[in-house]
């Protein structure tokens, strides 16, 4: 009778502490090779903690880690890579300005006569790539590349190690339909030759259609391990909330008056941009941007904020012309923008969540002209904490120690000490989770109770029509039309169609 193999991965009672706050408690997990295991929690769960304990970046404080029934202890990222653990990490960490085979063999670029060959890595490169069926040229500058292109090079860079155990974190965050079938094309190919995948996502339609087993965390605890194919997602949401979720967006009571924001024959000045947009905004109305990644959503919003430059076009707020050229001047207009990647353009990570509170209100609030009043600025935090419900132990804080649901929090509660008539959100939701979400629904919804104009980016059909009056829709970069939330387009299933219909309108 043949032994039973030993798991590819069994971590057990992992502990690990932060000041003022206990991350993980007894928390534990078992991945077998050639499954996926998906990882599910609320945001500030333990799930990050867990992978970051696993891949060398956090000591953890007791339990043991074993692989292949070894006993291992990562004491950095490459000692993990080089033990065939490898890591995906949702907010992406490229040199942009390097072209993408130089990101993908970063810190292990081959050799040849002390000089870094080229040819060898172009080589390399490409036989990965076509083992994963990415078309993207090696030599290309990585900067120039989209979200999710960028995210499949960083899938190629962790299985050029020959990982045996693969962890992706929110990997479909930033990718379509379509680009979601490749990935999981790539998971069913690595599964295949054996590797174990540790797959973290709030989407639920996706853990149960991916994965082998779930394990469910919450408050740093291990709650559950079971088979996907005998969860459900309410099952899946019980055991994460400790509560039966019966809304999965709130009752919609803003009700949109008269035109408050007009954007007229709107064109991006830089290639490859938008051209001729033009829609307006009614007080109290949330209107969606909908469309495939590459239709100029992004580029829309960042020029209307005045983060990109415009080649023509006006945007007038209660009949004024905006100068809008500028960020600080969009600030001044009250304008914000929440933008798409909260890492790369949104946090101060080194700080704490004091300054990534208040900073884009630091001249405007009263918080002192030379010397800034300790009192104010402990006030307008504690605001933010309380009224956006952030888990921390305290103001003072890290930033980047919260999770990421916590992190996008904060920066919510930045922009609204600026008190906006207008809130531009870039995927407001990317990377939270349901529990999460739904408060931030709560919040828009209320914002335009109040009489604001909110205008939101989503990839996330499901959220566009459940809390949106309108949805536009980009398509290569030109506005392919706008759809009225309540007209009769046969019921959700036909907005969806309909929606979909339009974003492949100018592809």
């Amino acid at each position: 009778m043949e032994t039973a193999k030993a798991p590819l991965l069994e971590m057990t009672g992992i502990d690990k502490a932060f000041p003022g706050v206990q991350a993980l408690s007894k928390a534990q997990m078992t991945v077998r090779a050639g499954t996926v295991h998906s990882l599910m929690g609320e945001n500030g769960a333990g799930k990050s903690t867990l992978m970051k304990c696993l891949f060398g970046i956090y000591k953890k404080d007791a339990g043991e880690i074993r692989m292949e029934g070894k006993l291992v202890n990562f004491t950095d990222p490459r000692h993990a890579l080089d033990n065939g653990v490898a890591m995906v990490h949702q907010e992406l960490n490229q040199v942009l300005r390097r072209n993408v085979m130089e990101n993908v063999w970063l810190g292990r670029l081959p050799l040849k006569h002390g000089l870094v060959d080229s040819q060898k890595m172009y080589r390399d490169t490409k036989k990965v790539f076509e083992g994963l069926g990415i078309d993207i040229d090696p030599k290309r500058i990585i900067g120039t590349l989209s979200v999710s292109n960028r995210q499949m090079i960083e899938i190629a860079k962790a299985v050029s190690y020959d990982a045996k155990i693969l962890v992706l974190d929110e990997p479909t965050s930033s990718l379509t339909e379509n680009e979601v079938e490749r990935l999981f094309g790539i998971i069913r190919h690595l599964t295949q030759k054996g590797v174990g995948i540790i797959y973290i996502s709030h989407k639920m339609d996706e853990i149960l259609r991916i994965s082998d087993e779930v394990t469910i965390m919450r408050d740093g605890m291990w709650i559950a391990t079971r088979d996907a194919k005998n969860l459900t997602t309410e099952e899946i949401v019980r055991l994460m909330v400790n509560r039966e979720m019966t809304q999965r967006f709130p009752p919609k009571n803003n009700q949109p008056g008269e035109v408050a924001l007009e954007v007229k024959d709107l064109s991006g000045k830089y290639e490859p941009t938008f051209h001729d947009v033009s829609f307006s905004v009614r007080k109290g109305e949330v209107l969606g941007i909908s469309g495939l990644v590459g239709s100029r959503r992004t580029e829309l919003l960042n020029t209307i904020f005045g983060y990109h430059s415009k080649e023509k076009g006006q945007i007038i707020l209660h009949g004024k012309l905006m100068d809008n050229s500028a960020p600080d001047r969009s600030t001044r207009n009250n304008f914000s923008l929440l933008t798409e990647e909260r890492r790369a353009t949104g946090l101060f990570p080194q700080t704490n969540i004091t300054f990534n509170s208040v900073i884009a209100n630091i001249r405007s609030r009263g918080y002192g002209k030379f010397l800034l009043k300790k009192s104010k600025l402990n006030q307008d935090t504690d605001w933010v904490i309380g009224a956006i419900n952030v888990k921390t132990p305290s103001k003072r804080t890290l930033i980047r120690s919260l999770s990421g649901g916590n992190q996008q929090k904060v920066i919510i509660g930045r922009w609204l000490l600026t008190t906006p008539e207008v809130l531009l959100l870039d995927e407001p939701t990317r990377g939270i989770d349901v529990g999460a979400k739904y408060e931030i629904y709560d919040l828009i919804l209320k914002l335009a109770e109040e009489g604001k104009c909110v205008i939101m980016v989503s990839s996330e059909m499901p959220e566009l029509i459940g809390i949106c009056d309108r949805i536009l829709v980009m398509s290569g970069g030109r506005m392919a039309g706008v759809v009225e939330r309540g007209v009769d387009f046969g019921g959700v299933a036909g907005e969806q169609e309909t929606i979909l219909t339009l974003a492949a309108k100018y592809v």
